[in-house]
């Protein structure tokens, strides 16, 4: 089943091996509850549309080990896909990416480069992001994908945007030990 998307594109669902997404906001406002978690609420709403089972919510402080073992925590209970919004910045506390670096195997900097490009082109501040993204392997669990969006509802839709297109076949390649030689070359 195809399900098409706000943000135009669409998610395969098989019914069966459904890609399990978490969700982690990084912010301290949002867990002292100063202020809404509107970001991690619209990165939720619209992969939830799109056809993936996003877990429950999670939200932690703007701390390194918090946010790793939120990481590490989501892939252990099945997740292929870890969203993080917020701590992307350039304040002394926006440690999300130093969070998440250090558990990466291999880290997909084209991802994070467009996802800028395409908020530069409403925003500037997007530039300011320094959202990481790649590919974390733990033992005993599958391999998945971890993502640093912005704590932005702009910077979520632009994280969304770049990213959402490549989510099937970035966990299908994960779920592989080879690329499919069978199908036609790229053309490159």
């Amino acid at each position: 089943m195809e399900v098409s998307g706000v943000l135009g594109w669409e998610a395969r669902v098989d019914g069966v091996g459904m890609i399990q997404i978490a969700v982690v906001t990084c912010s301290d406002r949002a867990l002292e509850d100063t202020s809404e978690d509107r970001a991690g609420a619209a990165m939720r709403q619209s992969l939830t549309e799109l056809g993936f089972t996003v877990v429950p919510p999670v939200v932690v402080a703007l701390d390194r080990e918090q946010i790793a073992a939120s990481i590490v925590g989501s892939i252990r209970a099945g997740a292929r896909i870890v969203f993080t919004t917020g701590g992307t910045g350039v304040l002394e506390r926006d440690v999300t990416v130093e969070a998440t670096r250090p558990l990466l195997a291999v880290e997909l900097p084209g991802l994070m480069e467009e996802v800028r490009r395409v908020g530069s082109e409403k925003t500037r501040l997007a530039l300011l992001s320094r959202g990481a993204a790649g590919i974390m392997r733990l033992p005993g669990a599958e391999p998945a994908l971890v993502v640093n969006a912005p704590g932005s509802r702009g910077g979520v839709r632009d994280t969304l945007a770049v990213v959402g297109p490549l989510l099937d076949h970035l966990v299908a390649l994960l779920d592989t030990d080879d690329h499919d030689l069978s199908k036609p070359d790229s053309g490159r």
